[in-house]
């Protein structure tokens, strides 16, 4: 986001921010004076609104004083919703005792003072409502392009990954990763999913002129510090902001852990997140949820059977060996959405496959009959993997279930998805399934291992719903 759309953005916020603060006032006046809450009025001490015009002047002015203070009009991607409610209710808290002690000195008699309490629970209700409205157009402003800021990401080395998976997972911080550089040969022309190789690091000048790029991500490891300060001049001369990711010795960022003695810094390394206390939870979830759904799919149960066997020959399930958490192995159990023999046939149509890397599909996959394709574009076929689910093979949220053979083909850093449970939906699903390839399927699954939380789980889940009923990128 340029500095001028960003100042564009803050005055919108200001102009709102002045619209709702005296909408506030004006309810709170009307609870106190012509509804009369939580106390009746002695009709001496009743007074017209336009007698605190002046102090609703005074308050805006306070507020938007404090939340200027606060950081409430900094447009930044990294502040979450629950921050920004803090700064508006800190800013609301403070503005507002302010104008109790001015109000109270000066005109003691003309004040109410559940009037001020109105006013102090309403303004944060109405400004925080409006956040979650704001943050709802900028996502669908950033889906359209605008506001979008172009990455470089200089590295592809494990920091590099770490934050090409970042931004992948959450495009709703506004970055495009327009390619990556990098002086292994085997990465700098290559790609992961839709994310090109653009080249050495020699190749960085050429590539700042020829593309529209507003930001350098510098992902190098710690040894290349001379590499670094050299790759950033060249960036600043480009009049293009730079920004380092510190390797810290090449530690996986996303699960360092800092303390210290006495002022001695200590580094360590965090569990991966799906433990202890956070499994129980995880699990938990998909019990109650799987229980649930298989509940509800009952009629399903009867109905996906009988059609599957007046449509084609051979058993109504279909079970195959996939590979789970830390490399174990288990059979997934689906709905057979393909003829009896489609195994066998896989070699024959290897020149059809549309995947990269490990995986194999076919968008109009022939071994597919007629209720398959039904049932694979509604995810029907799926709905036996809650059995999965409830044996603890699976759980709801995790990595795409891998076969044998692809894990045979993992690189190292492939391995990463494996710390996790696979799952019925995941990151890769919900950000376009079939057609994410496998190395940014990869990225996602590795962020979701790293990143786990209950709230993004539900988030998958919410997500999932939409693109399930709509069929997006399902074959």
């Amino acid at each position: 986001m340029t500095p001028a759309l960003r100042r564009r953005f803050a005055r919108l916020l200001v102009v709102t921010d002045v619209f709702l603060i005296n909408a506030a006032f004006g309810v709170a006046y009307y609870l106190r004076y012509e509804l009369q809450w939580l106390r009746d009025l002695d009709p001496s001490t009743y007074r017209r609104f336009d007698a605190y015009l002046p102090f609703a002047l005074i308050l805006t002015l306070l507020l938007l004083f404090a939340y200027r203070v606060d950081g409430a009009y900094d447009i930044r991607r990294d502040s979450s919703l629950v921050e920004e409610a803090y700064r508006i209710t800190a800013g609301t808290a403070t503005a507002i005792i302010i104008m109790v002690a001015i109000a109270f000195f000066t005109r003691p008699q003309l004040n109410s003072r559940l009037i001020y309490v109105y006013t102090g629970i309403f303004i944060p209700v109405f400004l925080i409502v409006s956040r979650i409205v704001f943050r709802a157009w900028l996502w669908r402003l950033r889906r359209r392009g605008i506001g979008v800021d172009r990455l470089l990401i200089v590295g592809a080395g494990e920091v590099g990954r770490m934050v090409m998976r970042s931004v992948v997972a959450q495009p709703e911080l506004g970055y495009e990763i327009v390619g990556f550089l990098d002086d292994d040969p085997g990465k700098s022309n290559t790609a992961l999913g839709r994310l090109r190789g653009l080249g050495t690091l020699d190749s960085l000048q050429d590539v700042l002129k020829s593309m529209p790029i507003d930001e350098v991500i510098v992902a190098l490891p710690w040894h290349a510090h001379r590499k670094i300060v050299q790759v950033v001049q060249e960036v600043q001369q480009a009049n293009v902001r730079p920004r380092i990711v510190p390797d810290l010795f090449a530690l996986m960022l996303g699960r360092v852990q800092l303390d210290q003695i006495n002022g001695i810094p200590l580094i360590g390394m965090q569990p991966v997140a799906i433990t202890g206390f956070n499994l129980a939870v995880k699990r938990l979830l998909d019990v109650l949820v799987s229980i649930l759904a298989l509940t509800l799919a009952a009629p399903f149960w009867l109905l996906i059977p009988i059609a599957i066997k007046l449509d084609s020959p051979g058993p109504v399930l279909f079970n195959q060996v996939r590979i789970g958490r830390a490399g174990r192995p288990f059979v997934v159990h689906k709905f057979r959405s393909m003829v009896v023999d489609a195994e066998e046939q896989k070699d024959s149509l290897r020149s059809l496959n549309e995947a990269d890397g490990p995986l194999f599909k076919i968008k109009e996959d022939p071994r597919t009959t007629r209720v398959g394709r039904l049932i694979r574009r509604t995810s029907l076929d799926e709905l036996p993997q809650f059995l999965n689910v409830l044996k603890g093979d699976m759980s709801l949220v995790g990595p795409r279930p891998a076969l044998p053979e692809e894990v045979a083909q993992y690189e190292e850093w492939h391995k990463r998805r494996l710390e996790a449970s696979p799952g019925i939906t995941g990151l890769w699903q919900v950000s376009g399934r079939s057609l994410v390839g496998f190395e940014e399927m990869v990225l996602l699954d590795t962020f979701y291992c790293e990143n786990w939380s209950f709230g993004l789980d539900l988030k998958i889940l919410f997500k999932t719903i939409p693109r399930v009923i709509l069929g997006e990128g399902a074959f």
